[in-house]
């Protein structure tokens, strides 16, 4: 019976060991937070609130269907064009498979979204490149296919 006991107790620490890693950090947290952001902001038709997780650079780097899309203003400006009402926007919702940190200042994230919508449901995968400028993580190369 103390040898059960003995093991259990064994098997709770490393069951808590293992919990404790795979625990969120303040990091990955704050880019989950605007992978929301992003999600609710879509959902409610606000492209411009949408955008803010991007760097509002002309570095900003888009790759989709069309190739690449390099500056803030002309991702925004294709998203526009391809999503011009909320019907053609749906309703996004996102899988997010892998948060992954490459460095103190970079996360790389892959996942899935889709677009439920009236004319027709969509989807696809993403991996987007955040980086920490002036303390806030935000997007600074999205590839969606």
């Amino acid at each position: 019976m103390k040898k059960w006991l003995a093991l259990f107790g064994i098997l709770s620490l490393l069951s808590l060991s293992s919990f404790a890693q795979k625990s969120i950090n303040a990091d990955e947290q704050a880019i989950r937070t605007a992978l929301e952001t992003q999600r609710k902001s879509w959902n409610n038709g606000d492209l411009n609130t949408f955008m803010s997780t991007y760097w509002a650079n002309d570095s900003l780097m888009f790759i989709g269907k069309s190739g690449v899309t390099y500056g803030w203003q002309n991702t925004l400006d294709n998203y526009k064009k391809g999503y011009p009402d909320t019907a053609a926007m749906g309703k996004l919702t996102f899988d997010i498979l892998q948060v992954r940190r490459i460095s103190d200042t970079h996360y790389f994230v892959v996942g899935k979204w889709f677009l439920a919508r009236s004319i027709g449901d969509v989807g696809g995968h993403f991996s987007l490149l955040f980086r920490k400028i002036k303390n806030k993580w935000v997007i600074v190369a999205d590839h969606s296919s």
